[in-house]
């Protein structure tokens, strides 16, 4: 009986078709069948975006493959990664992977390597695993905050548009149009005495020059007065005066009589009357003081 007949031939290609489909589905995701890849485990409490056969990456690098996800029924919190990581890397102790995305969506675990580079994890050992909170998950933080926000601003666009509508806003604008009218007018009369400034400065600072020096020649003068010669007159003159103010307040001159004397008052003030007298009777009867005759005859 020939063995190789065409149902042979035909289930002999299926079989190496599959094999092959499986294994090329393998490589696209990243995944060998006989790797020698170190296998190590990740713990999350969520791996939000994360399948097997994400791609694993160190400093920017890809190192590994993320191979599978079991996840605990019975502790929610407690899900296992097996990851496998090219056995050229070593994980320092404190190593931890990071779940992050791009912008596009693209979900890769990043691994945070230890500070020890001496102290290695085992193959096999498990690290911590977490969730990079990125842009979208600080906007997605931010959503109550907004939500809360949300009332406020629609309170404050409804005042903004009260103020708005008010007419005293429009003439408030209105009168603000006069006044940057006003201000433009005094800005230019400013320009325009500032030139008559520029202009008249030049005759100014001659004539300051002018008074400076007038200034000067008094100075001059005033220096070349000899002040301890005239204060000796005025002190002299000073002195005169005080005699003159001792020789009024003394009794003894004929001034000081003449003050402080009530005597020589009254006489003169008797002679005074005697003369105011004398000169009334002189013109009520000058004949009596005048004799004066053509023929020389003596009136009785």
């Amino acid at each position: 009986m020939k063995f190789w007949t065409n149902e042979v031939k035909i289930a002999v290609v299926a079989i190496v078709g599959i094999v092959l489909l499986f294994f090329g589905l393998q490589y696209l995701k990243g995944l060998t069948m006989f790797s020698t890849d170190d296998h190590y485990y990740a713990r999350f409490n969520d791996v939000t975006g994360m399948s097997s056969a994400s791609p694993i990456y160190a400093n920017g690098y890809k190192v590994g493959v993320v191979e599978s996800i079991e996840y605990d029924y019975a502790d929610p919190q407690n899900i296992i990664a097996v990851i496998s990581i090219d056995p050229k890397l070593n994980l320092p102790k404190g190593t931890e992977a990071e779940i992050s995305s791009d912008l596009l969506g693209n979900v890769k675990l990043e691994l945070k390597l230890g500070p020890n580079p001496v102290d290695l994890l085992e193959r096999g050992d498990t690290i911590k695993g977490s969730i990079q909170r990125g842009m979208m998950g600080k906007a997605a933080d931010m959503v109550p905050q907004i939500e809360k926000m949300l009332p406020k601003l629609d309170s404050i666009l409804y005042s903004v548009n009260q103020l708005l509508s008010d007419p005293a806003l429009a003439n408030a604008l209105h009168n603000v149009d006069g006044i940057t009218a006003n201000l433009n007018a005094t800005s230019r009369d400013l320009q325009q005495l500032t030139a008559s400034l520029n202009r008249q400065m030049p005759v100014m600072m001659a004539k300051a020059d002018g008074v400076l020096e007038n200034t000067e020649g008094l100075t001059k003068k005033l220096n070349d007065i000899d002040v301890a010669a005239t204060m000796s007159k005025v002190d002299k003159t000073l002195a005169n005066v005080q005699q003159m103010t001792d020789a009024l307040n003394s009794k003894e001159g004929t001034l000081g009589l003449l003050m402080h004397d009530p005597g020589l008052y009254q006489n003169l003030n008797a002679t005074m009357g005697d003369a105011d007298k004398l000169l009334i009777d002189l013109k009520e009867h000058p004949k009596r003081y005048v004799h004066f005759s053509i023929f020389g005859k003596k009136d009785k």
